[in-house]
């Protein structure tokens, strides 16, 4: 541990981390305990539980989880594992229960995870200290996070109250799941991070994604620009101002709130204008389903962009919403889940084509999963030493690092402190 803390003591603002954050098995372990195991983590949405009874399974490194609506309508979280002999209780990832049965010995539990059937414990077994072991479990306006700790971190009321204004007129508990895509990405769960926290790399691989993107959205170097460049950044920052302007108007928070690395829960959120058509994320950035989002009537609503540390990112436009987390599976393969939203009321085919729906998106991930594979082959080798971010276009990278340096620190301190 005292390796680790020293790296992280010595850590290099403004640049890359050290190799072993991105291929150390024992940094990945203690990423799993401290990151993933004490703080809010994004895993899905009320669609995906929509009615009682229904049930999803996310894993999350070691940890099993069931999230369900109970008999009640109440989302709830527990341990995927039997109070008997700790057999994994539900085995699919989407399922619908009436009560939850465990295959081993027929023990029974209700969606409000009690244990309410157990034969042959004898006349002093107490049902009541045999239920399913709760996880936290939070609802952002439909986001589903969830805090494996026994005492989460107590600033998720504080993003809340900051986002819900800012999520809310999309209504997404009024969505359905359109379609899901588990991408696994060969590198570390940092790497996936720190590419999703930049666009410096946008111009040169994504194609399908800089159509509905301004390219002056995601920071440049003003010294480098030519003077058309300058008259278009500047044409910008006026649709911008004015974009803002207009939708702060008619009941859209639009402005930029950043708190990537001062909160425990980091978050940051902005509503950006988008370029064409400026309706939706699509190859020609019309909208991509008839029937828009929440009360919304008219599709250029822009993409509210709202990032969470440590592992999501999330963009709601007018038509339909793109959600995104990211599941460490080793040191060196993560899980990217995409969900694309629509209207619960919308049907495919009639209100939206499902590859239009999800075509800039797919090729997008793609092309990041390789682009993240590329750097871990490269930090495997002694090639590798740590690179400066730009000071310009990875302002939210080096704030996910400091973030992340931050977290394992003050647990890492602290624990060194008390075993002393």
């Amino acid at each position: 541990m005292s390796d680790l803390i020293s790296r992280l003591r010595n850590r290099q603002k403004g640049y890359t981390l050290e190799a072993p954050f991105y291929t150390d098995p024992n940094v990945f372990d203690t990423d799993m305990d401290v990151i993933f195991g004490r703080h809010w983590l994004f895993v899905g949405v009320e669609p995906d539980v929509a009615e009682p009874g229904d049930a999803m399974v996310v894993d999350i490194g070691k940890n099993s989880i069931i999230i369900l609506r109970d008999d009640d309508e109440e989302v709830r979280a527990f341990h995927n594992v039997c109070r008997h002999r700790g057999a994994r209780l539900l085995h699919e990832e989407k399922t619908v229960v009436g009560n939850i049965m465990c295959r081993y010995h027929a023990w029974v539990y209700n969606t409000s995870g009690e244990l309410i059937h157990a034969e042959h414990m004898g006349e002093g077994f107490d049902h009541s200290c045999h239920g399913l072991k709760p996880v936290h479990i939070r609802s952002l306006e439909g986001l589903l996070f969830i805090c494996l700790a026994d005492e989460p971190p107590e600033d998720f009321d504080k993003m809340a109250e900051v986002m819900a204004p800012y999520i809310a007129p999309h209504n997404i508990r009024n969505t359905k799941v359109a379609y899901q895509h588990d991408l696994i990405e060969p590198g570390n769960w940092k790497l996936t991070m720190e590419n999703n926290r930049e666009c410096y790399h946008c111009g040169a691989n994504h194609p399908e994604l800089t159509v509905p993107l301004f390219a002056y959205g995601f920071g440049f170097a003003p010294e480098e620009l030519s003077d058309t460049e300058r008259e278009h950044a500047d044409q910008y920052a006026c649709t911008l101002k004015d974009s803002h302007k207009d939708w702060e108007g008619i009941g859209l928070p639009s402005k930029e709130v950043d708190h990537l690395d001062d909160m425990v829960t980091g978050f940051r959120t902005e509503r950006l204008p988008l370029a064409g058509d400026g309706e939706s994320h699509t190859i020609d950035t019309k909208r991509a389903c008839k029937k828009l989002l929440g009360n919304l009537t008219n599709a250029r609503a822009g993409g509210l962009h709202f990032w969470t540390q440590p592992n999501s990112w999330h963009h709601f436009l007018g038509d339909h919403a793109i959600v995104f987390s990211v599941l460490p599976l080793d040191a060196e393969r993560s899980l990217l889940r995409t969900k694309w939203l629509v209207h619960k009321d919308a049907v495919e085919g009639v209100d939206y084509d499902l590859d239009n729906l999800i075509g800039v998106w797919m090729a997008t991930n793609q092309q990041d999963s390789d682009l993240v594979g590329f750097c871990q082959q490269g930090v495997r080798g002694e090639g590798y030493v740590p690179g400066p971010y730009s000071p310009h276009t990875e302002m939210l990278v080096e704030k996910f690092s400091n973030w992340y340096v931050g977290r394992m620190l003050a647990h890492l301190s602290d624990a060194s402190s008390a075993a002393a």
